[in-house]
C-alpha cells in the first residue's frame, strides 16, 4: 500500500532546535582547529549552507565575525585603505606641482644660456662685434 505524497506528515524543522544545533556545530568546529567557515559548520550540523545564510543570517554573520571577515570589518579596512590611497595621491600631486615648477625654472635658465653661449660663440669667431659701453662718473 503505497502512501499518497498529500497524506504524508510534514516533517519540519524547529527554528530553536536548529539554532542549537547550529551554535554547538559552530563550538565544535572551533574546538577541533578545523577552518571555520558557513560550509564546514552546515556540515557539522547536517544542514545547507543556504539554510544558513537564508533562514539564519545572524548565525552567519556569527562566523563572519568569528572568521574575522565581517562586513562591517572589511568595510572598515577598505575604507582606511582608501583613505591611505588618497593621502598618497595627494601627496604625490604636491609632488608633481612643485617638479613642473621647478622643471619650468630650469627649462628658463637653460634658454638664457643657450643665448648666451650662441653669442659668445659668435663674438668668439668674429661675426658679431660687441658694443661696450662705457658708464660716465
Amino acid at each position: 500500500m503505497a502512501i499518497n505524497p498529500a497524506q504524508r506528515p510534514v516533517q519540519g524543522r524547529s527554528k530553536t532546535k536548529t539554532l542549537d544545533v547550529l551554535n554547538k556545530a559552530i563550538d565544535n568546529v572551533i574546538a577541533s582547529n578545523e577552518k571555520l567557515s558557513i560550509t564546514s559548520v552546515a556540515r557539522t550540523a547536517s544542514v545547507t549552507p543556504g539554510l544558513i545564510h537564508n533562514t539564519y543570517p545572524m548565525v552567519a554573520e556569527r562566523i563572519r565575525i568569528l572568521m574575522g571577515k565581517s562586513a562591517r570589518n572589511q568595510r572598515d579596512l577598505k575604507n582606511q585603505a582608501l583613505i591611505n590611497e588618497k593621502a598618497k595621491n595627494k601627496a604625490l600631486r604636491a609632488e608633481k606641482e612643485q617638479l613642473l615648477i621647478e622643471l619650468s625654472q630650469l627649462a628658463s635658465v637653460n634658454q638664457r644660456l643657450i643665448f648666451e653661449m650662441a653669442k659668445l660663440k659668435a663674438v668668439s669667431c668674429g661675426n658679431v662685434a660687441e658694443f661696450t659701453t662705457k658708464i660716465e662718473k
